[in-house]
């Protein structure tokens, strides 16, 4: 089974003309476009039953408080939860890092103790644990890289010792890589280690279960999985959630206050302070129906498919003047491809690509120390999702010659 042939037909913001080419929409890496229903599904709360949650006694609010429950108990069967509790909104994948830096790190980390992370990790499983580690004296390592984007595990038992945190992605935002999270999880276990996966590159792509993955706690974000923008998921086994302080205080996230403290609620409120973002969790929850309507496995086969594609076609026109860094085999690798192009620096790259419409991202990918491991400042990233297909690859491949001889003159 494959995707609807008609697919782009259901994301509004691909019907648009920019500098007069159809637009090619190659940035999903960052944030992916969002379908009508995603769109409507949030200008239906707004428009009928617009009010707070778990507060109001009264018919909308009930109505509300509903909907967004239901959006949480999507989420959890989605990855394979064993419970809606262990689910916790955020506003992104960042806060997810910070809260469980702060709040589970706070209570477990002291000089002496060990956090592993990975050459290719984004800034949001790095800085967390630096500013932590800057308060309280404990060690950062990191597992470097083989010569082909893949995580060099030669000397993981050694890396170990010690360690009290692996916090690992699912899939690198830079290389496409997909790590061997479950050998990393059952390792890291048997020395007594939790382990974290930032799967924000991973849930959007794959079929996701956080029990097959082995993992305690993950973090993952609405915008790139065709969802809206200011809504995050933290997902934690319940035991350790229950074990965790709460990481914001005020409204909600508390049974009770007096002179003397207060009792934090139970999960997942207690990690859910004031009023939370309803209308993006709504259209999260509609986001996940619209990828299960689709099929998880579909959308995975369509993008090996897609990036295999993607990576013959721009290594048969330009040869050696082109590399894309990581796993040059698709079935390992997400559908995001760095480029070098001769000497062109990427920033001028996709300026010149946007000339014909298409939108590739250009930078660090808050990535610093992979670009410094890879000897670069910066690359031009296109990333693939659900709704490209080989005319927009075509279009890619079609338009870097151009650029390249505008820079060689």
């Amino acid at each position: 089974m494959s995707l609807p042939s008609d697919l782009k037909d259901q994301f509004p913001l691909l019907s648009q003309i920019i500098n007069g080419h159809q637009i090619v929409y190659l940035d999903s890496a960052a944030s992916s476009q969002k379908p009508a229903s995603v769109i409507e599904a949030m200008n239906s709360y707004y428009r009928t039953i617009n009010a707070n949650v778990h507060r109001g006694a009264y018919e909308i609010a009930a109505q509300a408080t509903e909907a967004m429950e239901m959006s949480r108990g999507q989420i959890a069967k989605f990855i394979g939860a064993n419970s809606a509790n262990e689910v916790v909104f955020t506003k992104n994948a960042t806060e997810s890092f910070n809260l469980i830096a702060r709040s589970w790190g706070g209570q477990n980390l002291s000089e002496g103790d060990a956090v592993l992370i990975t050459d290719m990790e984004h800034h949001a499983n790095i800085v967390p644990w630096q500013i932590l580690g800057a308060e309280r004296g404990f060690e950062i390592r990191w597992i470097p890289l083989t010569s082909d984007g893949h995580l060099d595990l030669d000397q993981f038992d050694q890396l170990l010792d010690g360690v009290k945190m692996v916090s690992v992605t699912a899939m690198s935002n830079v290389l496409g890589t997909l790590n061997p999270v479950r050998e990393i999880a059952d390792r890291a276990h048997e020395v007594g280690a939790l382990v974290t996966v930032d799967a924000s590159q991973y849930v959007p792509h794959l079929p996701t279960n956080v029990n097959d993955l082995g993992a305690d706690l993950m973090c993952f974000t609405g915008h790139k999985m065709c969802g809206p923008t200011g809504i995050g998921v933290l997902w934690g086994r319940e035991e350790i959630l229950d074990s965790m302080p709460p990481f914001l205080g005020g409204g909600e996230m508390i049974l009770d206050v007096r002179r003397d403290g207060f009792t934090p609620n139970e999960l997942p409120h207690k990690f859910e302070a004031g009023t939370p973002p309803i209308a993006e969790i709504i259209g999260l929850g509609a986001a996940v129906s619209f990828l299960e309507s689709l099929g998880m496995a579909e959308i995975r086969q369509h993008e090996i498919q897609l990036t295999e594609y993607a990576l013959n076609a721009l290594g048969e026109r330009y040869g050696d003047e082109l590399t894309i860094h990581g796993p040059k085999d698709a079935s390992q690798r997400g559908g995001v491809l760095s480029i070098q192009y001769r000497d062109v620096h990427p920033h001028d790259l996709s300026q010149v690509l946007d000339q014909r419409g298409i939108c590739v991202r250009a930078g660090h990918h808050c990535a610093k120390p992979l670009m410094r491991e890879l000897g670069v400042g910066a690359t031009a990233r296109a990333s693939l999702y659900l709704y490209n297909d080989e005319s927009d690859i075509d279009a890619l491949v079609d338009s870097l010659e151009p650029a390249g001889e505008m820079f060689a003159l």
